[in-house]
């Protein structure tokens, strides 16, 4: 059984972990299984949206503490294992921003530490009315430093703050109110939701939302001014392709576009 199972149903790739009985933690085998996957779809021009998802009843539930414990016995105590570990999971996160395609969680149970940084990480996310979301490492005593980075780029810095230092947990509204998620549905529905949500990614023009993802993430780190002038030689990018000209053609002509890409 694959830890990871990856299922095209036309252009969405359904990503779903497949760990339920570790509540889908990060493990080594998880990680290596969603970077593999992730550096595939990449390359990938057939798929143009993702849903990542979990089995069982939690989405994620962070790192594999009992893999974590067993990495400490080593004679510097485990500071290698523990220094590899996290930039492998920084990998991951790091490339979900820089795949072409929007990847979009789809969050049930529970979403903590590296869990939810995760989500935080996707570029959008929909949950179950009853998901809890945590950065609560702090309660074993691990303050949730990596998993801060995407949380912090997510909410606002006073609720990321006492989220990290007091490990309390958000349910799905709050979760909503505070920017994490992009919305909260019936757990019947989520599916379905997530579903709507890609497809209607999938349906435009892919090259266009390759460029948007690109410079999206892009600008958001530049001061303004130099956002307009990046941004602005993109518009003439996206211009330039002969679908986009295709697609112009088709809104004042009142007809369906054709794209070829």
């Amino acid at each position: 059984m694959a830890i990871l199972e990856r299922n095209d149903i036309d252009a969405v790739a359904h990503l779903r972990m497949n760990a339920p009985e570790r509540l889908n933690a990060l493990s080594d085998e998880m990680l290596a299984a969603l970077q593999d996957t992730l550096d595939d779809l990449r390359e990938d021009k057939s798929v143009r949206a993702v849903i990542l998802s979990g089995a069982g009843k939690a989405f994620c539930a962070g790192h594999d503490l009992k893999e974590m414990t067993a990495g400490r016995q080593s004679e510097d105590g485990g500071a290698a294992y523990f220094k590899d570990l996290f930039e492998r999971c920084s990998r991951v996160m790091q490339t979900i921003p820089t795949l072409p395609q929007p990847v979009i969680a789809q969050v049930h149970g529970i979403a903590t530490a590296a869990g939810c940084q995760l989500v935080a990480t996707c570029d959008m996310a929909i949950a179950a009315q009853d998901t809890t979301f945590g950065v609560n490492g702090v309660n074993i005593g691990l303050f949730c430093s990596t998993p801060m980075v995407a949380l912090s780029r997510n909410i606002s810095r006073k609720k990321a703050f006492e989220m990290l230092s007091t490990g309390t947990f958000l349910n799905a509204d709050a979760a909503e109110s505070a920017g994490l998620i992009n919305r909260s549905v019936p757990l019947d529905h989520l599916a379905d939701e997530t579903d709507e949500l890609a497809r209607t990614i999938a349906s435009k023009l892919g090259t266009a939302v390759k460029i948007g993802k690109r410079a999206f993430y892009e600008q958001i780190q530049m001061p303004v001014s130099q956002a307009y002038e990046f941004t602005g030689n993109v518009m003439v990018e996206n211009m330039l392709n002969p679908d986009t000209e295709q697609g112009i053609a088709a809104f004042l002509e009142k007809r369906p576009p054709s794209w070829n890409q």
